[in-house]
């Protein structure tokens, strides 16, 4: 379809020019807020009725809303059969993913299974799997390897003088760690939901998050390499840990023929346990570890849970997401699981096989209970190296992220480095540490890009009142005499400085260099008006002399030569004034600058010279906000730019800018807010027309 077929049809627009104060009376700006004030706020929030009731507590236990309205002839068959796939796949993913977090297999279905049926209760997302997730696990293997290492529980043998290690007291102290990191990370993840923090998950970008996912994977793959070789060494832990486990596998890689013995999960109790409080002993140490890893598990189910909602045209609510994981974890914690997140292994195949609802997590609950109660035995002979290898090819997921590196060295570089230093401080600097170093890069290469916004001058395109950078469209030109600047992002302390530099870059006009000119002038002016006054003083003492010498004449002719001395030195003070007449050209009486910006320095700096600049408009649509350095730098362009005879204007001003402006006193007789326009072409007509300039512009636009 070409260009003329999509045209929809053309109309005229015909209206007055208009500044912000014009713009106020006739869309009839109010003077007060329509927003409620804080104390009434407060009070609405504290008042309670039955409806309001109502819907709070449905809001926090969606399940009351669901569930009485639970289709079992559409949903039912569909949630059984992914109910039952779901639960069959979370068994071997239970017992794997417990050794990742380094605590006995057992409990990686006790997390599979609690945590499960309350995200069944709080949980807002239908096809999200929660339960264990590689990435939490060995964030959690890391704390509890740190804090109880094997070398805490070695005893020498009084018999052989051989090292023995007590595995027992070894596993019991790491459940601990493991639960009561669950249990403060839980609380860290409510707190936040209850105060509507759940925005808090948007600072972790999506190729921060691929990134960190993608070398925790890396770093799961290194783990589980000793169980997958029947290698049994230490973890280490902190910067460039890694490289010591790898180290330690290729000592190992030549004694591996005389290693028979096969590791196996062992024994696995029937039953379930009691709730046992967390060891609060431990929060000091693993404060920084629980936040971390529930912020990271809270991404990955935020993250999983709005794709999907998307796709099937719900609503995730991410303050309630975060209070549910929170009370998963809390009620995990005194379970003694550890940090639970969703799969997407599992989250994938409950979408596929049918899945709808939350019935699916409670039949897949279900299965997992039948296992641990009944059939936990059939597992205890399972090699380690098999569940090494469920957990391997569950991570295919993860490291199909790595076609994420052309795509976005296509779209999009500033991502891609995120990507990229991400996942090397995740390898080398371990998770906690590689996400907070990502974090921080993140954060800086957002103030980077702003430190570089594109600057452009825009021109008029003929027939519309569109103005476009004239680098960019050949059809877009200067008006003569105007010169209009757009920056790309807002203007704020860290780049206000940058805004002025590119503004005199791209007007072509050395205001610090005229300036300085105009003060030379003044200078000499001044200069020149006192040698004139004092010359003036000098021609007025001369009649007074003469009248002394010719007293005995009469009155007559003492009044005849006075008035007659009075022309001359009025003629003289005429001839020697004659720099100042001629300098009055203009209503500022700075027309000496504008010449004499056209030559020189001035008229080498490319676009145009100051005699052919008469406006500056700033377009300031982009910007979102005004801070202090921002009123600071408009004043100083204002202020400046005046004193060598060029009007500013703004235009595309927001509401909240406008009103941050006039909080921070922009506004004054100086600088009245008659200068802010509408559009840009608003501000185009007003100048042209004060400067009785070619009128072209000012006729019906036609669009």
């Amino acid at each position: 379809m070409g260009v003329e077929e999509q045209r929809a049809g053309e109309f005229y627009v015909e209206r007055d020019v208009m500044n912000e104060l014009c713009l106020d009376k006739l869309a009839r700006r109010r003077t007060h807020s329509t927003r409620p004030l804080l104390k009434e706020r407060v009070k609405d929030s504290l008042r309670c009725s039955v409806p309001k009731l109502k819907r709070s507590v449905l809001s926090f236990i969606p399940i009351l809303s669901w569930l009485p309205c639970y289709s079992v002839r559409q949903d039912a068959l569909g949630d059984l059969i992914s109910g039952i796939s779901v639960g069959i796949m979370h068994l071997p993913m239970g017992l794997a993913y417990a050794l990742l977090a380094s605590v006995p297999p057992v409990f990686g279905l006790y997390t599979s299974f609690y945590p499960v049926l309350m995200y069944c209760i709080f949980g807002t997302s239908r096809h999200i799997s929660i339960g264990t997730f590689a990435v939490t696990s060995i964030m959690i293997g890391t704390t509890t390897e740190r804090l109880a290492p094997n070398s805490n529980f070695m005893s020498l043998n009084g018999t052989n003088g051989t090292q023995i290690l007590d595995v027992v007291a070894r596993d019991a102290l790491r459940v601990q760690i493991a639960a009561s990191t669950t249990f403060l990370s839980g609380i860290f993840l409510f707190l936040l939901g209850m105060i509507r923090f759940g925005f808090v998950v948007t600072f972790l970008s999506d190729p921060l998050v691929r990134g960190y996912m993608t070398g925790a994977g890396i770093q799961v793959v290194l783990s589980q390499l000793p169980s997958l070789f029947g290698i049994r060494v230490g973890r280490f832990s902190g910067p460039l840990s890694q490289v010591y486990v790898i180290a330690t596998l290729i000592s190992y890689y030549c004694k591996l023929h005389s290693l028979y013995k096969v590791a196996v999960i062992g024994q696995i109790p029937k039953g379930l346990k009691p709730p046992s409080s967390p060891d609060v002993s431990l929060w000091g140490s693993i404060v920084g570890d629980a936040f971390a890893v529930g912020i990271v598990g809270y991404a990955v189910n935020i993250s999983l849970g709005k794709i999907f909602g998307q796709k099937h045209g719900y609503t995730v609510d991410s303050n309630q997401e975060m209070v549910a994981v929170g009370l998963c974890n809390i009620v995990g914690g005194f379970f003694q699981c550890h940090v639970v997140a969703a799969s997407p292994p599992r989250t994938l195949l409950q979408d596929s096989t049918g899945g709808k609802t939350q019935v699916v997590g409670m039949i897949s609950s279900v299965l997992v209970l039948i296992f641990i109660l009944q059939l936990g035995t059939l597992f205890e002979e399972l090699p380690k190296a098999v569940l090494a290898c469920i957990v391997l090819v569950n991570l295919r997921g993860l490291f199909m992220q790595f076609k994420d590196i052309p795509e976005l060295w296509k779209s999009n570089k500033f991502d891609l480095l995120v990507w990229l230093v991400t996942l090397v401080c995740t390898i080398l600097l371990n998770l906690d540490l590689g996400l907070a170093a990502s974090i921080g890069f993140s954060m800086l290469t957002v103030i980077f890009r702003t430190q570089l916004p594109r600057y452009s001058i825009l021109g008029h395109v003929p027939g519309t009142e569109l103005y476009l950078d004239t680098d960019t469209y050949e059809e877009a030109k200067e008006i003569p005499g105007i010169t209009i600047f757009r920056s790309s992002t807002t203007m704020y302390y860290t780049n206000a400085q940058l805004y002025l530099d590119a503004l005199q870059e791209k007007s072509g006009i050395d205001i610090g260099m005229l300036l300085m000119k105009k003060k030379k002038r003044d200078t000499e002016e001044k200069r020149k008006d006192e040698k004139e006054k004092n010359k003036a003083k000098k021609q007025a003492k001369k009649p007074i002399m003469l009248l002394k010498c010719v007293f005995y004449q009469s009155r007559v002719k003492i009044e005849t030569l006075s008035l007659c001395q009075s022309k001359v030195n009025w003629g003289f003070e005429q001839q020697g004034n004659g720099f100042d007449q001629d300098s009055k050209t203009d209503i500022h009486g700075n027309d000496h600058i504008t010449q004499m910006s056209s030559t020189g320095r001035e008229g080498e700096m490319g676009r145009s010279s100051v005699n052919d600049t008469h406006t500056i408009i700033l377009d300031l649509s982009t910007a979102n906000f005004a801070d202090t350095a921002t009123v600071k730098t408009l004043k100083n362009i204002f202020l400046n730019y005046r004193k060598i005879d060029i009007d500013i204007y703004l235009t595309g001003c927001q509401v909240c800018v406008v009103e941050q402006l006039s909080s921070a006193g922009f506004f004054s007789e100086s600088i009245p807010k008659s200068c802010l326009f509408t559009t840009i072409h608003d501000a185009v007509l007003h100048s042209l027309r004060l400067h009785g300039a070619s009128d072209d512009l000012t006729c019906t636009t036609k669009m």
